[in-house]
């Protein structure tokens, strides 16, 4: 092999083909071949116009040398047929196009697009050896100084400590139906002797995991995530993959079997975790719940929220008459109130908390629905006793009334407080902005935890770092929550509310 006077490109006797290596690729046309391995593609798609972009690659060269590589829509159908991960190539003719500025996997300033006349053919019987793959670390410090930047993606390398809530005592039960519906998967994981960190694989990584988690015997341990995006949720580091992420386990690959290495020799690292300290609600405001909603994770999620009580909905119906055994909202029959849960006739009806109350903090106004014991823990009184006595002040006159707003809520008005709020599918589906309130927590309060709750994943979470061993984690709107889809159409309240009366 010979070199070129500019000491640059390699000329081969090989037919007497050019041959740049991809530390000298530069922008603008170039008439030479490129050999090199493909390590991964993946389809880059447009978020909000649903398009195609194109078709995004890593290449690796004889010098393992890394460089990204892009092939337009129009001339996917063309070259993908040939390719194939881990395999290598050779292509004739390409153009250089500065690489991106966010979103970078890999640190050349160039991209190599392919272009008119770009030939991708197999490169057959080399006897250069090409490194398998290459990788770019980061460390729980390095990825929350670049947190929410948009720039450059990294790898994580970490030992498992949960997985959507369990521990790794045994292998974890993945409903993959589910995680098909939600669309991803929580897992924690510490690097090294680091701070636990919160990583969501999305789609197909989330695929990805689970094929894999399923396929050992054992429990694996070892994880590694390729180019993961961070964000920063109430405050707290949190990882996300990409559509250009790749999962790998136990002994997968040299790394994971270097960090299994070095696990073994720090047992102490490795020692279970309290899941329900892991996984406890994150403190989130209003403004950063909406955003969770309108990245459509479809998954249903616990929450905790510092609001002040601006008023009550005047106008809304506070409560509803709910079947006296499972609480579900009672319908009316033909001459008895009916439970469609429980399938009995003839109820007792009993009336419960679903109060509407407008809350603001400093980013951003709402409405939250207190549902049950919300409502009570908020009033001090229970919604049964509150009708009761309206009818027991107002007689017969009370019942062709509705009830209005007890003073035991209004007196709450101004009042701040923490409340544990779950979004629904209701929200997610745009049928409502108005949040369930499930618990209402004392400011001084520590969080509670929520072992089965989601996670604010905005691309795709919250409070204290975590580390190690001591971790084991105003509007009068509609309101639609998914508490039995407790509705308030063709429902006679107040002659339910009478006929509580009378029973009374």
């Amino acid at each position: 092999m010979a070199m070129k006077p500019h000491g640059k490109s390699p000329v081969t006797s090989d037919h007497d083909e050019k041959i740049m290596l991809f530390r000298d690729v530069t922008p603008g046309p170039h008439e030479t071949q490129l050999r090199f391995r493909l390590i991964h593609f993946w389809e880059a798609w447009n978020p909000l116009k649903k398009t195609l972009i194109g078709l995004e690659m890593l290449l690796i060269d004889e010098q393992g040398s890394v460089i990204q590589g892009f092939i337009p829509p129009s001339r996917i159908e063309r070259h993908l047929p040939k390719m194939k991960p881990g395999s290598l190539y050779k292509l004739n003719n390409f153009y250089g196009s500065s690489n991106k500025t966010v979103y970078r996997v890999s640190d050349h300033a160039v991209t190599v697009s392919f272009s008119w006349n770009s030939e991708l053919s197999v490169l057959e019987d080399s006897p250069i050896l090409f490194d398998e793959d290459r990788f770019r670390f980061h460390s729980f410090e390095e990825f929350q100084a670049s947190c929410d930047r948009k720039g450059d993606l990294y790898d994580v390398v970490g030992h498992m400590k949960v997985v959507n809530g369990q521990c790794l005592i045994g292998t974890p039960v993945l409903d993959e139906v589910e995680i098909a519906r939600a669309r991803h998967v929580l897992v924690h994981v510490q690097s090294y002797d680091g701070p636990v960190m919160k990583l969501y694989l999305w789609d197909q990584a989330a695929k990805d995991f689970c094929k894999k988690i399923k396929s050992y015997e054992g429990t694996p341990t070892v994880l590694l995530v390729t180019t993961v995006n961070t964000k920063s949720l109430g405050g707290t580091l949190a990882l996300t993959s990409m559509s250009s992420s790749r999962v790998f386990m136990d002994y997968d690959v040299q790394p994971t079997i270097d960090y299994f290495s070095w696990l073994g020799s720090n047992p102490q690292s490795a020692e279970l975790v309290n899941a329900e300290v892991v996984t406890k609600r994150e403190t989130l405001t209003i403004g950063e719940i909406f955003s969770y909603i309108k990245q459509g994770s479809n998954k249903e999620a616990f929450f905790e929220c510092t609001a002040t009580i601006n008023d009550v909905v005047h106008g809304s119906t506070w409560y509803y008459i709910s079947c006296s055994g499972c609480h579900t909202k009672a319908t009316k029959g033909p001459t008895s109130l009916m439970c469609s849960k429980c399938g009995k006739v003839n109820i007792s009806g009993v009336p419960q908390y679903r109060a509407q109350i407008s809350v603001y903090d400093n980013s951003e106004q709402a409405v939250f629905v207190l549902l049950g014991d919300a409502g009570f823990e908020l009033a001090g009184k229970h919604a049964a006793e509150l009708v009761s006595r309206y009818f027991e002040a107002n007689g017969d006159k009370g019942v062709t009334q509705e009830v209005p707003f007890p003073e035991a809520l209004i007196s709450t008005i101004g009042q701040k407080h923490n409340f544990c709020v779950k979004v629904t599918k209701h929200n997610f589906e745009g049928k409502s902005r108005s949040l369930t309130v499930t618990k209402i927590l004392p400011l001084d309060t520590p969080p509670v935890t929520e072992t089965s709750g989601g996670n604010y994943n905005p691309a795709t979470s919250e409070g204290t770092i975590e580390t190690g061993a001591n971790v084991c984690e105003a509007s009068k709107t509609s309101v639609d929550t998914a508490e039995g889809t407790k509705r308030n159409d063709g429902i006679d309240e107040m002659g339910k509310a009478k006929r509580l009366k009378r029973r009374v």
